[in-house]
């Protein structure tokens, strides 16, 4: 009605109240929720200290940003923070269902064209924009291609992936013996071929998928939790992703990922493809230079590539970099009345 958009924003909330603002985006159809103010700044003097920090004190407005009502079971966040290193240009935290991730490809191509499109950050029309981030798992370069005011693309060279495990077995409650790989990328999958556990990759089959991808993680992480050799807040099994044949033209894969409590990624997931990466090579099927498109449940699409490897500490690694776009979908406030019983969220899987 007329004028009430008006009213709306001149309307202030209440003393007392919990306010929050975000910017709403997706990465090939994953969602991600952006908030620029309201949130407490984590301390710490480096980014895996924030999200410590974070989880420590601040786990409740993780909840009320990505739990119901506000959000829902596959929400997914990224809070931005200062950076720690001298070619950051800022941090991030990133948020999901069940607590603070290490590093996420889909929240890198989605901050970046959110901070770009809206301003926060300054960008180059009609040329490449670079942004550099700290996470948790390490300092990632992103560049965005800017056109028209908005971001057309984003490519980030990852943190070094590398593998730990390769054909290896383990038995699943319902399954069996189930073969799998586990990679890191970012953060650590267990990656199993869909056809072996008698799936295709399709939105039909997304409760067994979930349902499988939560065994199959419980099964691997009951043998031993991953370890990072540089970091053990890094050292946990994240999800488990299937890989299956492409169904779109000109595609090389499919991959969907079952992470935190049950999430399923909608995007291919950018850590994973990394991740991928890093296996392709040590097969010998992905050369330095070499690119692969991989799709979602969705049929959304990343693009990676090799770009180098690298010694790290005693695993051979590569230089991921992943290629994706992302939509802004929307900007506002989110509130939380004191006597609200619900202020904090609930989460029903």
């Amino acid at each position: 009605m007329d004028g009430w958009a008006e009213r709306v924003a001149a309307w202030d909330p209440p003393p007392g109240w919990r306010r929050l603002w975000v910017v709403d985006a997706h990465t090939a159809g994953e969602p991600l929720r952006v908030i620029v103010d309201g949130f407490p700044e984590p301390a710490g003097d480096s980014i895996v200290a924030r999200r410590g920090d974070a989880r420590a004190r601040f786990d409740d407005l993780r909840r009320m940003l990505m739990w119901e009502p506000r959000g829902h079971a596959d929400m997914y966040g990224c809070l931005v923070v200062p950076p720690v290193t001298p070619a950051a240009d800022i941090g991030v935290l990133f948020m999901h269902n069940e607590g603070f991730s290490t590093m996420c490809g889909h929240g890198i191509i989605g901050v970046v064209t959110v901070v770009l499109e809206t301003g926060l950050l300054p960008a180059a029309e009609g040329a490449e924009t670079h942004v550099g981030i700290d996470t948790p798992a390490g300092f990632v370069a992103a560049r965005a291609t800017v056109r028209g005011g908005r971001v057309a693309s984003v490519s980030f060279v990852n943190v070094p992936s590398f593998v730990t495990t390769r054909d290896a077995h383990i038995e699943v409650p319902g399954l069996g013996r189930v073969r799998y790989d586990v990679a890191f990328g970012g953060a650590f999958y267990a990656f199993v071929d869909a056809e072996d556990v008698g799936f295709r990759l399709v939105p039909g089959e997304l409760s067994r998928l979930v349902e499988t991808g939560r065994a199959i993680k419980k099964a691997v992480v009951k043998g031993g939790e991953p370890t990072h050799p540089l970091d053990g807040e890094l050292s946990f099994l994240y999800g488990t992703i299937f890989v299956g044949p492409a169904v779109g033209r000109g595609a090389h894969s499919r991959n969907v990922c079952v992470f935190a409590d049950g999430e399923v990624d909608r995007s291919p997931t950018g850590t994973g493809v990394s991740a991928r990466l890093a296996l392709h090579h040590a097969r010998g099927e992905v050369g330095v230079g070499e690119e692969i498109r991989v799709e979602s449940i969705l049929g959304t699409t990343f693009t990676g590539r090799v770009v180098g490897t690298t010694r790290f500490g005693p695993y051979e690694a590569v230089l991921p970099e992943v290629s994706g776009s992302a939509f802004v979908t929307g900007r506002g406030e989110l509130l939380a009345a004191p006597d609200d019983p619900l202020a904090e969220g609930f989460f029903l899987r």
